[in-house]
């Protein structure tokens, strides 16, 4: 458990300073968090433990480390950098060691498969130094002239943005050569049109009269995603203790995800922080009943959604290939979890769901996420932001 003390600056500023042990053998970590102004006592304490337990996990994982820690690893790093001569081995020996320890697992995936596919294959026997603008710009154009999709050019982009900038910043090379090269622009012939982001509320309940066919997992488990917006992963990784079934309640603490090196795991959420969101009454009735169901076959599972007769949990890729066949069951265009997210936000903002409220309910890192992603606004709600408007002056005037 994490030692807190609450404790001053020589300004007089309140702080409390979290310390994690790691054993005899190794000096105890020392944090720091500061309570914004204003907050309650009980505000406070929630959050420190929090604050708290993300730092000792941080610790356990050996994601933090101590300063002289850091500066050993750095200079090991460097001294690793200076025998290097390939990107093949600056990537594999520096590069994506480094990015492990900050990015998530599927990331970590992503840049391993784009190096291995794209990358190595153009620019793994160069030597670092060597490596020029217009070698990159060839590989990129060559991945489009293949007709491969914007997204994976943009993917391979953002890998070796990240590779250059780590090996300039740490002396690797005297100059980044991505300065000089543009960020792919998207082909006209790969401009399709964009498909509807979310379902109308006729759509959404033409959905849930089509589920009244479907078996009771499926039932609340799509149920669930629209009424509350959750991942997909969220979804599979949510645990019985996680609902309150008196507060109507549920919270989600863990992500399932999948990766081939990896298997099927449990992670943090998305934006590494837990959060609690309301549910429908309706939802939770079902997922009651499937509660009971799961006793009745002695499936005994702390996950509330689990694999067919088996307490494992179910495969964070199943409800994708079971929409998609749910949906050719009953002519549903494009079905997939993350539509119905997007169905949940973009019916709760145009009809009147603040962007904050929505935002936290999503469990977007910044709100800016959402607003960049749901300003959208449909005829109706268009029509009803004038009438506010006028109304405003009218009662103004009066």
């Amino acid at each position: 458990m994490p030692s807190i003390r609450e404790k001053q600056t020589k300004d007089g500023r309140v702080f409390f300073e979290i310390q994690v042990s790691r054993g005899r053998s190794r000096s105890r970590l020392t944090t720091r968090w500061y309570a914004p102004v204003g907050w309650s006592r009980k505000a406070i304490d929630r959050e420190l433990m929090k604050v708290a337990a993300e730092f000792e996990r941080r610790v356990d994982n050996g994601e933090a480390l101590s300063r002289a820690e850091a500066k050993e690893i750095d200079l090991l790093q460097k001294q690793e950098a200076a025998k290097i001569q390939t990107l093949h081995q600056y990537a594999e020996r520096v590069f994506m060691p480094a990015k492990t320890v900050t990015i998530s697992e599927n990331s970590r995936s992503s840049f391993q498969g784009n190096l291995d596919r794209w990358i190595y294959p153009a620019l793994g026997d160069l030597r670092m130094p060597d490596i020029t603008a217009a070698n990159i710009s060839a590989l990129l154009l060559d991945i489009q002239a293949q007709g491969k999709a914007h997204a994976t050019v943009i993917k391979v982009y953002t890998v070796l943005n990240s590779l250059f900038k780590m090996a300039y910043l740490s002396d690797v090379i005297p100059k980044n050569p991505m300065d000089k090269v543009e960020r792919p622009k998207q082909r006209k012939d790969d401009m399709r049109p964009a498909e509807p982001e979310a379902y109308t509320i006729e759509e959404v309940q033409h959905i849930f009269a089509c589920l009244e066919k479907e078996p009771l997992k499926w039932q609340a488990l799509i149920r669930l995603l629209v009424d509350t917006g959750i991942r997909r992963g969220e979804c599979c990784g949510l645990q019985w203790k996680d609902i309150d079934f008196t507060e109507n309640t549920i919270t989600i603490a863990g992500n399932l995800c999948y990766t081939a090196k990896k298997g099927v795991y449990l992670d943090v959420p998305k934006n590494g922080k837990t959060r609690t969101i309301d549910v429908d009454p309706d939802v939770l009735g079902l997922l009651q009943q499937l509660r009971g169901q799961q006793v009745e076959h002695n499936v005994i599972s702390p996950f509330v959604f689990t694999q067919n007769s088996s307490a494992e949990p179910m495969h964070p890729q199943t409800p994708t290939r079971y929409l998609k066949k749910f949906s050719e069951r009953y002519g549903i265009d494009d079905l997939h979890p993350h539509k119905l997210r997007h169905s949940f936000a973009s019916i709760a903002i145009t009809n009147g769901a603040d962007i904050a409220s929505v935002s936290e309910k999503l469990g977007h890192s910044d709100k800016a996420v959402t607003l960049r992603m749901y300003t959208h606004s449909d005829a109706e709600s268009m029509k009803r932001a004038s009438q506010i408007f006028r109304d405003a002056l009218k009662k103004a005037a009066k």
